[in-house]
Parts: C-alpha cells; sequence; structure tokens
C-alpha cells in the first residue's frame, strides 16, 4: 500500500493570507516527495474557505518545480465546472510542465454553494460531469474531434500541444457508490473512494466492486489502482490525539455546512453550524491516532488490497505540528506497509 498526502488548503483566518496558506502545502509537498509518499493530491474548490484551491493545475506545477519524484494528483477537479475544449489544452501542458508526473482526478462537484454559484445546478451535474469526461477523453486521444451532445456542439477541432503521453496523463474517478465504482473500473478508470462516515461493509462493498471489475477486465485491468481518501493525523499522545480530534470536530462543523447543508457562507467564510454527530462519533470515523493505533486501523485496508491511501492531515493544525506529524507518520508507520521489493511494475501509477 503506497501513502499519499492531500494538500487540503482550510483558511479558517483570513489574516492568516492565503500566501501563506499555499506555502504551508508546498511546504507538505516538498517533504512528502523527500520522505518517501508516493502522491500529493490537489483538491478544486471555489469561493470558500474550506479546501480552497480554485487553480489545482497551476498548483501542480508549482510543486513540480520543488520536488524530484512524487506524483501529483488533481483530488478531484470538478469537470463541469470547465469548458472541455480549454481545459483538455491546460491538462497537456500542466502533464508537460510536471514532466508527466500528473494524475488527473476528476470529480462531478458535491458543494451545491459552490456549483451553483458558478451556474451549475446541482441536478445537472451528473449529467454534465459524464459529457465532459467523454467530451475530455475524445479531445486527449484523437486529433480532430466534433461533438454534438447536450452540453457540448462544435465543429471539428484539434487541441495544441499534443498529449505527450498518449491519450494524457492517467485519469481517477472520484466515486463512492460500489456499482459506480465497478462501471468506472469497466470503463478503464483508476478509482478513487472513500467510505466517509459510513461503517467498514461500505469499504468492502467498494473494493469488491473494484475488485470484480478488474477480474472481468481481465489483462486490460491489470493496472488499474483504488485509492482511499481519509482525514488521519499521526499523534504523537493520547493528549494530542484528543487536542486534534477537536479540531477536526471544528474543521467538519463547517465542511457539513456545505458539504450537506445549508451552505451559509458569509463572504468567503463558511459559517460553523451545530453538528449532530458527537465528538466521539467523528473520532471513531477518522485515523486522528497514536503510532499502534495506526498502524491496527491501517491493516485492514492493506489486507483489503487497497492501493494507495490518501491522508488528509489539514483540518486547523499548526503547520509545522502538521510537518512533523508527516514525518513521523512516514518513519514509524509507513515501512510496515509499503514494499519496497515489488514497485507495481504492471500499474500505471
Amino acid at each position: 500500500m503506497d501513502f499519499s498526502i492531500q494538500l487540503s488548503a482550510d483558511y479558517p483566518d483570513k489574516n492568516y493570507g492565503g500566501d501563506k496558506v499555499y506555502q504551508d502545502m508546498l511546504d507538505q509537498a516538498i517533504l512528502a516527495d523527500q520522505y518517501g509518499f508516493d502522491a500529493v493530491s490537489i483538491t478544486e474548490h471555489h469561493l470558500i474557505n474550506c479546501l480552497m484551491m480554485p487553480a489545482p493545475l497551476q498548483f501542480a506545477v508549482k510543486i513540480a518545480a520543488h520536488t524530484k519524484n512524487i506524483k501529483i494528483m488533481t483530488s478531484v477537479v470538478v469537470l463541469p465546472l470547465h469548458d472541455m475544449r480549454v481545459y483538455a489544452g491546460e491538462v497537456v501542458v500542466a502533464d508537460i510542465l510536471t514532466e508527466g508526473r500528473l494524475l488527473l482526478g476528476v470529480g462531478r462537484g458535491a458543494f451545491k454553494y459552490e456549483m451553483e454559484r458558478l451556474g451549475v445546478p446541482m441536478g445537472e451535474t451528473r449529467a454534465r460531469f459524464d459529457e465532459s469526461l467523454d467530451v475530455l477523453q475524445a479531445l486527449l486521444t484523437e486529433e480532430e474531434v466534433s461533438w454534438n451532445g447536450e452540453y457540448y456542439q462544435f465543429d471539428p477541432l484539434t487541441i495544441m500541444p499534443r498529449p505527450v503521453r498518449p491519450g494524457g496523463p492517467p485519469i481517477v474517478i472520484a466515486v463512492m457508490n460500489p456499482e459506480g465504482i465497478y462501471h468506472c473500473t469497466r470503463r478503464g478508470f483508476h478509482i478513487q473512494t472513500t467510505p466517509l462516515s459510513g461503517d467498514h461493509q461500505l469499504l468492502v462493498d467498494q473494493v469488491a466492486a473494484f475488485k470484480r471489475a478488474k477480474a472481468e477486465m481481465g489483462g486490460k485491468g491489470q493496472g488499474l489502482s483504488l485509492s482511499l481518501s481519509r482525514v488521519g493525523f499521526l499523534a504523537s499522545s493520547e493528549a494530542e490525539k484528543q487536542e486534534r480530534i477537536r479540531e477536526a470536530y471544528d474543521y467538519y462543523s463547517r465542511f457539513d455546512n456545505v458539504y450537506t447543508g445549508p451552505g451559509l457562507v458569509d463572504a468567503g467564510m463558511i459559517r460553523p453550524l451545530p453538528r449532530k454527530q458527537s465528538m466521539k462519533e467523528l473520532a471513531e470515523s477518522l485515523l486522528i491516532c497514536t503510532r499502534q493505533e495506526m498502524i491496527d486501523k491501517l491493516a485492514p485496508y492493506a489486507e483489503l488490497g487497497i492501493d494507495r491511501l490518501i491522508l488528509s492531515p489539514n483540518f486547523g493544525s499548526d503547520p509545522q505540528l502538521t510537518r512533523d506529524a508527516l514525518q513521523h507518520f512516514a518513519q514509524d508507520v509507513m515501512p510496515f506497509f509499503i514494499d519496497s521489493s515489488s514497485a507495481r511494475a504492471t500499474a500505471t501509477l
């Protein structure tokens, strides 16, 4: 099992400054590269101070300029917010400038507040995503592309420059529903998923759907990978563990507002709202724990055959504490799960 760090830009205080937020993210990426993480992940969100990254491809290029080996995943780009005729060219340029380390994670969008203020009704996100993905694939694989669909109609055109890698960078689909995982895998996509607040059985079902699809594909599915995203933090003591859990609880009081709640935002700042879930219940669903507990919680993921764990440690903690935790995670936890003797030579990710 490989490991990635989600560089989630959390911006609870405007006085801290966006420049410092992104420098913190870059520092984490550099550290992750030095300590042998497989990848870093960058989300896309607009108009809000939670997961604040309106330009993930630009930031991917910045990270590539300061690192040597680490893969850089957009986790995820919201396709319905982009015109694929423009975006496909931007993807090719980013893939060139990241020297082939770009992984293009894509999704439909989850926050009603940002989607509808940017002109995309939530009821249309699935249809728009499906067509956008088809258009993007066509533009990255074919020279002359024309289209006559529901959301795209255009005469023959060719994106320039042409992709250096055939078909462009590997595409990773963000999907939670097990049946959706099955169908996306069958189409030849890598998968990123999470059970969020779901139970372990949901994760078992998600993994089973991925494996079933791969098995039915035979050799064509051999190189496909499954990434699992989880919020987590390696605490140095029980006292620190409880402090990080409190920070995560505060974070989710804002996150839930725009993910499942009413979307109350004041000048870009998400309003914290009371939560129905208790702090104890939240703690049980996250990977905020000390060393041995972390190893014990990760073991079932490795046994299930998860290819990559995307750890998200950014929910309001002090930046230096977060960097220290990542260093100790790399030194004290990762060696139990990374098989250095087999680097998944058959995988394309």
